[in-house]
This record gives C-alpha cells, structure tokens and sequence, in this order.
C-alpha cells in the first residue's frame, strides 16, 4: 500500500445479506491493499461476525474517520454506524437494515463530497428493505445521483469482455421506451466515451443498439423508433468526433463486442444490458456509476439471502470493483 494510493469507503450493503461476507472476504485479501486504502462504512459487530463466518482471520477496528484508519492487510478499518442490532437475521428482508444500508451510502456521500475518500465501492443493498425503510430510490445509481446533488447520471457494467452503458435502467419497458429520446441517447453515449477514455482508451467504439428486434429491420418492426429517437443522436455524436457506431442489433451487439470489435455497448433498457453481460461474466462484473462527481464502482449481483450468512459467498466481483474503483479514482494527496 502507497500512502498516495486512493482512500475507498466500502459501503456494507444490506446486513441481512451477503455484504459483510462479500467485504470481509475481499479486505481479507492482502493484493488489495496494495491497490488502495480501504475504509468500511457499516456496522463492526456484523462484520466480524461475516469473518467467523467464512473462516477469515482478519481485526476489525473501529475507526472515526478516514485520518484515525490505518489501512493495513489483516485488519479492516470501519467507521461504525452501529445500526444493526446483534441478533438480526441473515437471508431475512429487514427494514432496519434498509434504513442502516442507507446511512452507509449517506455518509460515504459526505466523505467523498468533502474530499476525505476518493472514490465509493458499494456492496449490495436490497431494494425492498431500502423502500420498507422510506427511501424511495430504484437502488444505488439514483440514491447516490440524490446524495451528491447530480441531476442525471449512467450505470455501466464492466466486465473483462464487454462493458454496456445503459440509457434507461429501472423503470418498466414501456415508460423506458417512452423516456429514450434523442438527447439522452446523446448523453447517455459521451458519459459512456468519458468514462472508457479514462480508463486508457484512446479512441473508443461505442455500438449503440437499437429499440425494436433487429434494430427495427427498416422500419418493419416498431413504429419508427431507432429513426425518431437514436438515430439523430448518432449523427450528432459522429458530428462531434465520436465513434458511435448504430443503431445495431442488440441480439449480435454483445457478440460482436465479446469478440473486440467495440469498446462500449450503449443498451437501451435494463435487461438489453445486464442479461448479455451477467452471462458473460457475473463473476468478475462490476458496476460502476458515470456522472456523479466522484468515483463509484459495485459488485454486479445482488444482496443473495438465500445463502447468506452461510459464508460461501464469492468476493470475485467486490475484488474487481474495488480494483476498478483504484483505477478511476484520482490520486489521494494524504
């Protein structure tokens, strides 16, 4: 670990679910200090009981900030909330760990805002507790959209084969159809060409897929959508120098993009994305938010209760998002 290498506040996710196995198991793993510091925000008590769990023979110490942390292997650093209470069930939907998943994601907001963490790695929250706990938000991309202030922002996965950049996310498929139109298609694509050329992509190709079966097949599927609402953006995007190739059939799109032909896929609804890429590689998937004023990657699954708190949850993806999230983020200055 460099003392110039990024501050990360992990947030726990969901207590009730596979969260503090997932960040035990990844903090656990000493190549990750030597990518960033990590700082937990989450409750002590549940994260060592995730360690007895999996066997994991780490210290968790709690700390008041990121200037009291130590960031050493064999020790987690986290600022407790203390939130859950000790006998909570695992694998059990809870509003009370709604409402602690929540204040993690809140206060790692206000330390990246100040400054003090340079970017936010989350583990999985549960939508249904988050809202049994009175926070309305689809999931993480808009709560942490509301935390910062920012007035619209992309969720992208990334995975080693394919990265896709989404234009609507979590809203039904006929109110996202009704949403896309030609701005945020324009939109959606320069965060996405941002974000890949800053993770070392000089020129990327982007493939923007279409709405309809064949991307409307000329007009024979669909009432004209791909013409009406991508079509104008991709000449706009072209006009201004980017590589944004469409509108394409999303059915051949992943496989084209699998095989390197393009650098980022832009998918039109939430499951045009994440199905091709949870097929092609869950395991090592990431999630990263593009638009907020500070770095924020996640593990690409979900809060898994059918088998948490039984410590065989894989920690792969929360390894990779936080390697990611090392990546993105900007260099610390202490």
């Amino acid at each position: 670990m460099s003392p110039s290498s990024p501050v990360i506040a992990v947030t726990m996710g969901d207590g009730a679910g596979v969260g503090p196995e997932v960040v035990v198991g990844a903090l656990a793993d000493a190549a990750v200090h030597e990518l960033c510091r990590p700082l937990v925000i989450g409750d002590a008590h549940r994260l060592r009981e995730a360690a007895r769990l999996r066997g994991t023979a780490v210290e968790v110490v709690e700390v008041g900030s990121p200037a009291e942390a130590r960031f050493e292997p064999g020790r987690i650093d986290v600022v407790d909330l203390g939130l859950l209470p000790a006998d909570l069930p695992w694998g059990k939907l809870s509003a009370v760990a709604g409402e602690a998943a929540y204040q993690y994601v809140r206060v790692a907001a206000e330390l990246a805002v100040a400054g003090e963490v340079q970017a936010i790695c989350t583990a999985p929250l549960n939508k249904e507790a988050l809202h049994a706990a009175g926070h309305l938000y689809p999931g993480h991309t808009e709560l942490l959209a509301a935390l910062t202030g920012t007035e619209e922002v992309s969720m992208m996965l990334s995975t080693p084969k394919v990265k896709v950049i989404h234009v609507t996310t979590h809203i039904g498929l006929v109110d996202a159809i009704a949403r896309i139109e030609p701005g945020l298609v324009a939109r959606t694509v320069r965060r996405g060409h941002v974000a890949i050329r800053a993770s070392g992509v000089e020129a990327p190709v982007i493939g923007v897929c279409g709405i309809n079966p064949h991307a409307g097949e000329n007009g024979l599927f669909g009432a004209g959508e791909e013409e009406a609402k991508i079509v104008p953006a991709l000449e706009q995007l072209r006009a201004e120098g980017i590589d944004a190739r469409g509108p394409l059939p999303a059915d051949t799109a992943f496989f084209l993009a699998s095989r390197g032909d393009y650098d980022l896929i832009v998918a039109m609804y939430h499951d045009q994305g994440h199905a091709p890429v949870k097929v092609l590689g869950i395991e090592a998937g990431v999630n990263i938010t593009v638009g907020l004023p500070v770095i924020r990657t996640s593990v690409d699954h979900g809060t898994a209760f059918d088998i948490a708190g039984t410590g065989v949850a894989e920690v792969g993806s929360m390894v990779e998002a936080l390697r990611q999230a090392a990546d993105l983020a900007p260099v610390s200055v202490g």
